[in-house]
């Protein structure tokens, strides 16, 4: 199999640096099963001397970095809309604070799901017209997702800023959704945290942060696992790439009053016109969640749940079938003891009948 100049090159750094000896690639060769001479020619445009080669110095690479990104997010408007539904509570003011002062302070938002930690970040952006990038992390994000990496476009190799550079030249807020979710590939932003800025290795270059800059994460846990078994997937985060972390904000479910201004507004802008459905719902999953405060059962009700019943009514014309629909991912017997408790908080509900189809 023939070996692009690319892949070897890559491959050299990984192992030895920026800069290989002829010792160095007789061992990468010996490795790979590749021909000396063979690999040599291919990177010719990067010897500087004697069996010396310096892998970061090639014209080509530097002609590459000027070609325009695969996408010219510098054009875009990243400042998220506001949403008239949106009312304020739990860590908005300090968020708002946070970002106002312009200061690089990374901050840690963690709390059950459902709960409005990610909008309240992104609604507190657009409040304060602040750029935002949401970078939804998983257990495959790599450093290639974060920093960047080279793309083809129109058959020419391209350097493309990742999410995490776009928000560092912009001062924008960078928004790392999830991040429990990150594996130990997440710590090649441990400079970035430091407010350093970053080395962008494959092409020599340096990138300072903007001021205005700074960092937020969102996470179901504290980056220590879950150990309940609620959240899987979520990782034992690393204990520096914590640490880089100055404030951490422990992000609870809204108070029912404010729960209830907040699907009032839904209903309104879906044009359901029911407060009492409202105050019913808000009252059923108040009910929910000290039950499972107190360890009486295993799942809660958030305020996202409650959110997906108005817009299933808006749709469905019927109280019965959007809860039911909505509440059907959970296991048939937490399924029915919710239905149940509702039918307790709403006199006029009307018990669907199990294995019966709600018109």
């Amino acid at each position: 199999m023939s070996l692009s100049a690319e892949y070897i090159v890559t491959s050299l750094q990984e192992l030895y640096g920026e800069s290989v000896t002829g010792a160095d690639i007789r061992a990468w060769c010996a490795m790979n099963g590749s021909n000396y001479q063979t690999v040599t020619n291919k990177i010719a445009d990067y010897k500087v001397g004697r069996g010396k080669w310096n892998l970061t110095i090639q014209e080509k690479l530097e002609q590459t970095y000027q070609a325009p990104p695969a996408m010219p997010t510098v054009e875009q408007n990243l400042i998220p809309d506001k949403d008239d539904t949106f009312v304020k509570f739990g860590n908005l003011g300090d968020l708002k604070k946070i970002i106002q002062s312009r200061l690089f302070y990374p901050t840690f938002i963690t709390g059950l799901s459902g709960n409005g930690k990610t909008l309240s970040v992104e609604q507190a952006c657009a409040q304060l017209g602040r750029e935002l990038i949401r970078v939804n992390i998983t257990i495959e994000t790599d450093e290639d997702d974060l920093i960047g990496g080279f793309r083809l476009v129109d058959g020419a190799t391209v350097w493309h800023n990742g999410p995490v550079i776009e928000a560092l030249e912009r001062g924008a807020i960078l928004l790392l959704d999830e991040v429990d979710l990150a594996s130990n590939k997440i710590l090649c932003l441990q400079s970035i945290l430091e407010g350093k800025g970053v080395f962008l290795k494959k092409i020599g270059r340096y990138v300072k942060p903007t001021k205005g800059f700074n960092v937020f994460a969102t996470a179901n846990t504290k980056g220590k696992g879950s150990e309940d078994g609620r959240f899987i997937g979520t990782n034992v985060l690393n204990e520096a790439f914590l640490e880089r972390f100055p404030v951490t904000f422990e992000q609870s479910y809204p108070t029912p009053a404010t729960e209830q201004k907040i699907l009032e507004g839904i209903a309104l802008d879906l044009g359901v016109e029911d407060r009492d459905f409202c105050k019913r719902l808000v009252d059923w999953a108040d009910i929910i969640r000290k039950t499972f405060y107190d360890g009486g059962i295993d799942e809660i009700i958030s305020t996202r749940r409650l959110v997906h019943i108005i817009r299933a009514f808006s749709i469905f014309k019927d109280k019965a079938k959007a809860i039911q629909v909505c509440v059907s991912r959970f296991d048939d017997e937490t399924k029915q003891s919710f239905l149940e408790l509702y039918d307790k908080v709403d006199a006029d509900f009307v018990m669907p009948i199990d294995g019966q189809e709600i018109n």
